[in-house]
Parts: structure tokens; C-alpha cells; sequence
């Protein structure tokens, strides 16, 4: 079927495009590389006209023009799925809030909605021969959200990628006989998440620690942060073979592995021979990599980040960064007291699914200090979490902790047992402390010894 004469009736400008939002609208603007950039501006020209309006998305990799207007707040509310520096700084300015998740149930979310969604509008590939446009690396829910979606603007890209998706687990796709408006774009090169170039010392300590207990065959999950990205690198120049990939986030240390010959899928018992996503984000050369390939599929969140699945691969090997441990093993990745700095993405699920693999590890990887902007100090293995601190991984959960100083396997110690370990791993500067500490939190044995 010939899908250009619908193309050309709902050919539209960004500027009359945005015209459908109205006050009080719910309104979705993807997710990471598919938020949309002329129809951002569009709608920053107008929203001032405007007033309670919601907005949804998440892993800015620009700041939108709407952000940008004079008192935000009295015309709209960002509703976060995962927070990043554009976003914390926007919490300060009071017209963004997070919306706390486990991030493979967002696609049931949208669907359990008790209200719909308004406009959605998002970046995509330009549509192929069967009237599909694709959602690029972005699979992660947006099938899900289209579907709650009265209005459905698709801003194309050409230099959107196009991502393959397992057809079964729900498309990589939008047919544009469920499309409302189409916009073509100004063909912007899309966003980049670039990664340090040089390893810090620290970083490669704790990776190195990593890279050691991963067998070959495994199969790999990275989460977003520069020691998760220092462990791929290194990964990369190992002599590990017959990695896999199954992973929330795809980034350029993937396909650094990929390119040095360390990847197969032979050995996952699902999808082999496959590396599976459910977004990506990185340089070009990440884009370029997946873009056409046939090896690399983008999957709805709900696949990706089931635990059940992680749990079905062998030797699954789950690394992910935190922002404190406390000495009872619970983990924080997501604030430190009040101040906001992430969210809680996929960790526990990894978390959870890479102990119940066979062979499977799941390690959460931090420095043992950090130093603020005066210069001081600070353990970031401490013994109780300030007030307000979110715990991402409670102690019933956590497995492995690493730092420069080593790593311990926290599964089925007691109380004083995970005190004694994880204070092991401490900076030993701060060591006396913490078991002073530890002492009086009733969780230290007089015989211990560090």
C-alpha cells in the first residue's frame, strides 16, 4: 500500500502541530534521544499561554526550550521518570518533580493509568515502506504510552536510527495510521552522551576488581556512570570471549567490547546471539553501530528489566554505581540526604535478577571517599544514611560491594558480619570511626578484627 498521500494529509508544521496541547493537558515527550526538539520549541512559544500543564519524560540530554521561559512553574510541571543534571537543576527551581519507579513496571504504569495522555510528541526515524516510523534507541515503554495517547506527533529525524525489535515482545514502531500529526524536523544530529576518555585511577581499581570475576560466556548488564563505563572498557581490552549482552542501557563501552570481538551471545540460553536493550545513548559511533543492525535489539523495559528474564541467563553479570553504602548493607544510588541525584532506573531489578542466575553476580561498585568542592574528605561508606536519603537496594537484597580497597559478598551474613566486611573495603582512614560506630549501633563483636 502507498502511504504518501496520508503522509502528506497529516503533514504538518511543528508550529500548528502544538496547537492540539491546551490547558491542563497530561503531556509525553519520549524518553532520552526521541524528546523533541522543534516541537519543544514550538511549544516553548506558546506555553506561556498556558497553565497546569504536565509533561512527562526522562534522561534529558539537552535542556528543552521549555525549561528555558520565564517562571515555568506557573505554567507547567516536569514529571520525571529518571533524573539527571538538566533535571536536579530544575528541582531547585521548583517546577520538576521525580516520579519515583522500579523502571521495568513503567510500562504497566502507563497502561494502569487512571487517566490518559493528552499529546504525545517525540522524535522518530523516517517511515519506512509499510507506513512504520521507528522509535530509535528508545524502545523502553514507548509502545505502551502511544497507546493511552489522544494525540500523537511524530517530529521525524533523519538521523534517527533504526533499531530492531522483537516483533513478539511488542514493536519498536509506530504505524502512521495511529499517528495524528507529522513534523519533519530540522534533522538535528541526535544528542550525545559522551564518556570520559581516560580511566581515573580509582575507577580502574574497582573495575579491575570486576573484571576478574567475570567468566567468559557471561552475559552483561552496565548501568549509567563512570565506573560501570570503566569495567566495559576494560572488559574490552581483556581476554574474556563469548560475552552476551542484556542490558537496560546500551553505551559505547558495549559496543567497544563489540568491535574488540568480545561479544557473541553464543552462550546466553535466550536470545543468542543477540544483544538486547531497552535504550541507548552515547557518541556517534554508538549510534552508527546500532543503526541497521540486525544483532542489536531495542525491547520494551518490561522484558529487559524482568527479573525473571535476567534470572533465566547464566553467569549474569550486573554492575551498577552508588552514591553511599551504610554499614548494614543498604544501598543508596539515588540521593544523599535531600539532595537529589538519581533514580532508581533498573538497579534492583539487576540486582535481584543477577543473584538468581546461575553463576550470576550482581556488584555495586563505588569509590571509598569523596572529596567536595572545598577539598574535604567525606567516606562514602558510612554508618547511618542522613535524613532522607533513599535507599535504592535494601540490605536483604544487596550482593556484592566493591571499592578500590576490595570487594565482599554481603549474602547471608549477620549483622555484624556485613559491618565487619563492608568496613573492610572503607578508605582506612575512616575505619576506626566506623567500628566506633558500628559499635554503638549494636552491630560490632569486641573479637572482630579489620
Amino acid at each position: 500500500m502507498d502511504y504518501s498521500k496520508i503522509y502528506k494529509d497529516k503533514l504538518t508544521t511543528s508550529s500548528e502541530a502544538v496547537k492540539v496541547v491546551n490547558s491542563g493537558n497530561w503531556i509525553d515527550y519520549g524518553w532520552v534521544t526521541s524528546t523533541p526538539i522543534d516541537l519543544d520549541k514550538a511549544l516553548a512559544n506558546r506555553i506561556k499561554e498556558l497553565n497546569d500543564i504536565n509533561i512527562r519524560g526522562g534522561i534529558l540530554l539537552q535542556e528543552p526550550e521549555i525549561f528555558k521561559i520565564d517562571n515555568p512553574q506557573n505554567h507547567f510541571t516536569w514529571n520525571s521518570w529518571h533524573m539527571g543534571g538538566i533535571e536536579r537543576r530544575a528541582i531547585e527551581k521548583g517546577f520538576c518533580f521525580y516520579s519515583p519507579m522500579r523502571y521495568s513496571e513503567m510500562p504497566r504504569y502507563y497502561r494502569d493509568l487512571p487517566f490518559g495522555i493528552d499529546v504525545a510528541m517525540f522524535q522518530v526515524s523516517p517511515m519506512d515502506e509499510d507506513g512504520f516510523f521507528n522509535f530509535g534507541p528508545n524502545c523502553s515503554h514507548m509502545r505502551a504510552m502511544i497507546e493511552r495517547a489522544k494525540y500523537i506527533i511524530v517530529e521525524v529525524n533523519t538521523n534517527m536510527p533504526y533499531c530492531y525489535g522483537f516483533r513478539k515482545l511488542g514493536d519498536n514502531r509506530v504505524h502512521i495510521t495511529e499517528v495524528t500529526h507529522i513534523v519533519e524536523g530540522s534533522n538535528t544530529n541526535i544528542l550525545q552522551l559522551l564518556s570520559k576518555d581516560n580511566i581515573a585511577d580509582v575507577d580502574k581499581k574497582i573495575a579491575d576488581i570486576i573484571v576478574n570475576e567475570i567468566p567468559n560466556g557471561a552475559c552483561l548488564q552496565l548501568g549509567i556512570g563512570g565506573l560501570p563505563d570503566a569495567a566495559g572498557k576494560l572488559i574490552a581490552q581483556s581476554d574474556l570471549k563469548d560475552l552476551g549482552i542484556h542490558t537496560e542501557m546500551y553505551t559505547d563501552a558495549f559496543v567497544e567490547m563489540a568491535i574488540s570481538g568480545k561479544v557473541t551471545g553464543n552462550k546466553k540460553n535466550i536470545n543468542t546471539g543477540y544483544q538486547v536493550y531497552a535504550f541507548a545513548a552515547g557518541s556517534n559511533k554508538l549510534y552508527e553501530y546500532i543503526n541497521n543492525n540486525p544483532n542489536c535489539i531495542a525491547c520494551p523495559v518490561d522484558y529487559t528489566n524482568n527479573a525473571s528474564v535476567i534470572a533465566s541467563l547464566d553467569n549474569f553479570i550486573s554492575i551498577n554505581n552508588a552514591v553511599e553504602v551504610d554499614l548494614f548493607g543498604q544501598v543508596s544510588s539515588e540521593s544523599s540526604g535531600l539532595k537529589h541525584i538519581s533514580g532508581a532506573g533498573g538497579q534492583l531489578d539487576f540486582v535481584i535478577g543477577a543473584y538468581l542466575s546461575k553463576g550470576g553476580k550482581s556488584f555495586i561498585c563505588l569509590s571509598s571517599t569523596i572529596k567536595d568542592k572545598n577539598g574535604n574528605v567525606f567516606s562514602r561508606i558510612v554508618p547511618t544514611f542522613k535524613d532522607g536519603t533513599i535507599i535504592t537496594d535494601t540490605r536483604a537484597n544487596t550482593h556484592y560491594i566493591v571499592t578500590e580497597y576490595g570487594k565482599v559478598n554481603l549474602k547471608g551474613l549477620t549483622t555484624w558480619q556485613k559491618a565487619e566486611a563492608i568496613i573492610s573495603i572503607a578508605h582506612p582512614d575512616f575505619r576506626d570511626e566506623l567500628i566506633k560506630k558500628a559499635t554503638e549501633q549494636k552491630i560490632w563483636r569486641k573479637s572482630n578484627k579489620i
